[in-house]
């Protein structure tokens, strides 16, 4: 089989690329700035990892494919160029890796990783042995992604770079559309625009499949995902929106319950596919039924684990997903009350001392105050410390007004310094900037996790809810906080 080199093996994207081409019995060889568990999992799965970029990690692969985030003076995509190897950015890779399959596209600019993975474990669990790539890890799945026996392949879609516009899937959901990423995206129209294109090379299959594909599942509580419908008409919707002037089919106004929080729309708006009965359960999530044009389809309740109303709606896109190749909504309803979490969502980090610690991977205000909202929901009478590191200094000051009003359910919030990513620090921006903004009663900003840390040893009590936010390396806070009261 061929070889090839990924340079950037460890992130999200390459270490489940790498995994795939492991599976389908590739040599695979690649290179990261730095050790981690993606890149010991891809050693024991066969292999050879180099830490540092260096031309002569270069070997003799056939193909080398690169991330987003390596730029055009690395030393190992000079080197292969200089040798003619092909080369291939991730998204290019990634279109390759689709061809002749059925594709399933999960995008938006928030939703989708959760999504991918639950969309991913109800093909699994249903026997159908897709293939499937994820932005993080999921436990259930022992991996990020698979190369599975069918022809259905299950693909995080991602915005950023434009990615999404080189995959063609059969199928797409779009969770939501919301403005992010301005260095690829310099304004919100741009960034829609995308999103439109991409939903036109979906219809596109449409023309050209026997039987017709082309099926487009679109966010209806979501005002930008909704929008698409001026593009798929026939588009199937989903969401968790209560008739206008009604208390909805079954909706419960019990303690905890969200009816008294979700949007309202006209009859005539209502999507096709909807949660209903919606109501906080004992394993601290929600429990829902769901309502296919009027009709019950999931005898049993769908009973969440994952906290939060957002995951109510990744969860119907993901059934509806499962739906459109052949998987009935009681079927999938079932693996989703099996389901537990995705890396950095949400994810219980540990207990000590009184004290529980939860990270999330949430990095736009939107995100941070679903995960904070669905925090409050789990922990109603606990003091909540969010520490939140911004990532990207052009994001940060895109969103700096809505960063400052992200942190309402948190008692307590704590920004450390802006995690650079790709991006040069100009000095026109800074975490100091979001909290001169905020009119919260206990945000402060700390520079340093060390010193973060420091405060928080002096300040957590038992029953305290830590948690970290970001994109970045944040969530070492966490980490590092348990090792503390452990010592």
């Amino acid at each position: 089989m061929p070889h090839v080199h990924l340079i950037g093996i460890g992130g999200a994207g390459l270490s489940a690329i790498a995994t795939v081409l492991l599976q389908q019995g590739y040599t695979v060889s690649g290179s990261d700035m730095q050790d981690s568990e993606a890149v010991a999992r891809l050693r024991t799965l066969g292999a050879t990892v180099h830490i540092g970029h260096r031309a002569k990690n270069i070997a003799a692969p056939d193909t080398v494919v690169y991330s987003s985030a390596i730029p055009a003076d690395n030393p190992e995509l000079i080197a292969a160029r200089a040798r003619q190897i092909s080369t291939f950015k991730r998204p290019a890779w990634l279109g390759q890796m689709m061809r002749g399959k059925k594709g399933i596209a999960i995008a938006g600019t928030h939703g989708k990783t959760t999504t991918t993975s639950m969309a991913a474990l109800i093909l699994s669990e249903a026997g159908l042995s897709p293939s499937y790539i994820i932005g993080g890890f999921v436990p259930q799945l022992k991996s990020n992604a698979a190369a599975g026996n069918s022809d259905l392949f299950v693909i995080e879609a991602d915005e950023y770079d434009r990615t999404f516009l080189s995959l063609k899937p059969e199928i797409a959901v779009i969770t939501s559309l919301e403005w992010d990423h301005p260095d690829t995206y310099p304004t919100e129209a741009s960034l829609r625009e995308a999103f439109v294109e991409f939903v036109k090379l979906v219809l596109s299959k449409a023309e050209v499949s026997v039987p017709p594909a082309g099926k487009v599942i679109l966010c209806a509580d979501d005002a930008g995902a909704a929008s698409l419908l001026e593009v798929a008409p026939d588009a199937a919707t989903y969401g968790i929106q209560r008739d206008k002037g009604t208390r909805g089919q079954g909706d419960k106004e019990t303690e905890g319950s969200p009816p008294a929080h979700l949007p309202t729309c006209p009859p005539a708006h209502l999507p096709i596919w909807r949660a209903v009965n919606v109501q906080v359960n004992r394993k601290g999530g929600y429990s829902f039924s769901v309502q296919h044009q009027g009709e019950i389809v999931t005898p049993q309740a769908v009973e969440l684990s994952v906290p939060g109303l957002h995951n109510v709606q990744n969860a119907l896109a993901a059934l509806v997903a499962a739906e459109a190749v052949g998987v009935s909504p009681a079927e999938a309803g079932r693996i989703l009350s099996t389901y537990t979490g995705v890396g950095r969502r949400f994810e219980l980090k540990g207990e000590i001392n009184g004290v529980t610690v939860i990270d999330d991977y949430a990095h736009h205000p939107s995100e941070i105050k679903a995960t904070l909202s669905a925090a409050r929901a789990r922990y109603p009478q606990q003091e909540i410390y969010a520490v939140f590191q911004p990532h990207t200094f052009s994001r940060t000051k895109l969103l700096l007004s809505d960063f400052a009003a992200a942190f309402d359910q948190a008692r307590h919030a704590i920004i450390l310094d802006i995690f650079p990513s790709r991006e040069k620090d100009d000095g026109s921006i800074s975490s100091a900037d979001i909290i001169a903004r905020m009119q919260h009663p206990d945000a402060r900003h700390i520079a340093s996790m060390e010193e973060a840390v420091d405060y928080l040893r002096a300040h957590l009590t038992p029953g305290n809810v830590l948690i970290t936010l970001g994109a970045g390396d944040g969530y070492r806070v966490g980490e590092m906080v348990l090792e503390a009261f452990c010592g």
